[in-house]
């Protein structure tokens, strides 16, 4: 059997000494994210990605409840490279390949449950309709947490929805000393993005950049708080793509590269890099 192909922190030292941060960036390209830190416009994403910016990965869906069942079952985006790549986390199942020494495996069936049965504080703030808990679809995800969070001004029609919904996070968190474990769906970049671009009529790739620029920026009071409250593990990727014309399609939950491909990283939230002067931010109307 081929060993596994890349390291990974040591999981299972991590969970319990530090806070988790999940946040998937609902919809984001790979190529777009990439884009922007080249050209150095994630001042505060860029500061916490490794070298050489996001790593290029494959979803394991095409549109976010897939998405997500898989990731809170241990199945985050794979690298886009050939072999067997350990996984940070992992239900255990007989036969796993990509369960490594260094992997926090769990019996429980998901992730939140896992962590809640560790001690940890499991909470959902949601972005895009399935987990607006306005219907029994959209109430799946959320019910795996412990408490989980939902608003309009949260959600893909609000054009301050990130700020919003860190504000929330940032409140929960100076609520509770528990290790906690934050999950944020941020659903600004999903389509209507136009209302990011000044002048925008029809969401394009354009609009989409413009999105992420916003998610950046709002993210920083974000970063800054966890570094002040507790050791942090953040995960920040997509869970999927989007089409914007190529090959003749649009959207998502079809099988073309756009969707595929997505940015993801894993990092460690330090007070030096996360609780430095921020840019400034766009008060919410």
């Amino acid at each position: 059997m081929p060993e596994l192909t890349s390291a990974i922190p040591d999981m299972r030292a991590i969970v319990g000494s530090h806070d988790i941060v999940f946040i998937t960036l609902d919809t984001l390209r790979f190529d777009v994210a990439q884009a922007l830190y080249a050209a150095g416009e994630l001042p505060v994403l860029g500061r916490l990605l490794p070298p050489g910016g996001w790593e290029r990965r494959h979803s394991p869906a095409t549109f976010t409840y897939a998405a997500h069942q898989a990731f809170f079952a241990g199945f985050l985006p794979t690298p886009a490279a050939p072999g067997r790549h350990p996984r940070l986390f992992a239900s255990a199942f007989a036969g796993s390949e990509t369960t490594s020494p260094d992997t926090f495996a769990f019996e429980e069936a998901d992730l939140p449950a896992a962590l809640a049965a560790r001690g940890y504080r499991t909470i959902c703030i949601g972005g895009v309709g399935f987990f607006n808990k306005q219907t029994a679809l959209g109430s799946v995800l959320p019910s795996l947490f412990q408490e989980s969070h939902w608003s309009a001004g949260m959600g893909v029609a609000s054009r301050h929805s990130t700020q919003k919904q860190v504000a929330l996070a940032m409140q929960l968190l100076a609520e509770n000393a528990q290790r906690t474990f934050l999950f944020l769906n941020v659903a600004a970049l999903h389509a209507p993005n136009r209302a990011y671009l000044p002048g925008c009529r029809a969401d394009c790739l354009d609009s989409h950049a413009a999105a992420l620029r916003y998610v950046d920026g709002a993210l920083a009071p974000l970063f800054a708080a966890c570094a002040a409250r507790a050791p942090t593990f953040a995960i920040v990727c997509s869970d999927h793509g989007s089409a914007y014309g190529e090959d003749g399609y649009r959207g998502h939950r079809i099988a073309h590269d756009s969707v595929w491909s997505v940015p993801y990283a894993h990092f460690f939230i330090e007070p030096d890099t996360a609780a430095s002067k921020q840019p400034p931010q766009e008060s919410p109307s």
